[in-house]
């Protein structure tokens, strides 16, 4: 099997298509069937069901595409540092949004002082999807929160963060400094979406106290939620770094949990076969500092 076969099978599964692979690679579409058939005929496996004129990627399928798109992602690095060795190169990062807002522009900033000709390209979204371009190889390495769900990342523990839970001042818990978490199913939550560190995190707690929750807002924007926290819709649970500054103007409260910890873990993550190169070494490293 060739580099060639790779990057075809690759294309192909990226847009479903064998005639849009074709186009996009400037090759005949006997030649990308070919290319599939061949990969199919060396691995005894099938790649794809065909089913109403539509592609749908096997269950080998997908491993094999794994395995591809890191062998080609860490080729065109060979390809683009070997030739090309005084050139500036690319670090590819993820982030979860807290982790976006609050520490990653630091970082980067920090970085950059040190490696000026490394051109580094962010993309900020929910833990969940940060994870699935990690696997995917869109990113090179990401910044999440909480728990790392696949088999396939490997992951460093970053620093510990805490949540806090938060009431409007007009809101009947502002009265109290600390509440038994029975009491929290009385009352409306207004939570970050599903998929996000925080969401999952909070859930997980309640779950483990038999407590389920369904919140009347979900939002993928802090400042939203404290707003809606502020005006006395509802209370919820966020980081602290992200709602310290209204705490301090006197906007929101925070509620302690009788006997529960929030404290959760930010996490580096990269996908166990990725190889990481200087560059990516040192932005972790100055990151742990």
């Amino acid at each position: 099997m060739t580099i060639k076969h790779l990057r075809i099978f690759v294309t192909v599964c990226n847009l479903g298509s064998i005639t849009a692979a074709a186009n996009k690679l400037y090759l005949a579409q006997p030649s990308v069937s070919l290319a599939i058939r061949e990969l199919e005929e060396h691995y005894g496996i099938k790649l794809f069901d065909r089913i109403s004129k539509k592609l749908y990627i096997t269950e080998p399928g997908k491993k094999l595409l794994n395995y591809a798109s890191h062998i080609i992602s860490l080729f065109d690095e060979m390809e683009k540092e070997i030739k090309n060795w005084d050139s500036s190169g690319l670090l590819r990062i993820g982030s979860s949004i807290t982790i976006g807002n609050y520490l990653l522009p630091k970082f980067v900033q920090d970085f950059q002082k040190h490696y000026p000709n490394i051109k580094v390209q962010v993309t900020i979204d929910t833990s969940e999807k940060i994870e699935r371009m990690v696997i995917s190889n869109i990113i090179d390495f990401a910044f999440v929160e909480g728990i790392v769900h696949s088999t396939l990342i490997q992951y460093e523990k970053l620093m510990d963060d805490d949540l806090v839970l938060i009431c409007g001042t007009e809101h009947p818990l502002n009265y109290y400094n600390e509440v038994d978490i029975e009491m929290l199913k009385e009352y409306e939550f207004i939570l970050r979406e599903k998929g996000s560190g925080v969401r999952e995190f909070f859930d997980s707690i309640m779950l483990l106290h038999g407590i389920e929750i369904n919140p009347i807002w979900e939002s993928v924007s802090t400042q939203a939620v404290i707003k809606a926290v502020s005006v006395g819709l509802g209370i919820s649970v966020l980081p602290y770094h992200l709602v310290e500054r209204d705490l301090k103007a006197g906007s929101i409260k925070q509620i302690k949990i009788k006997n529960v910890s929030l404290t959760r873990q930010f996490n580096i993550i990269y996908h166990k076969n990725k190889y990481l190169t200087n560059s990516m070494k040192e932005f972790i490293n100055l990151c742990k500092i």
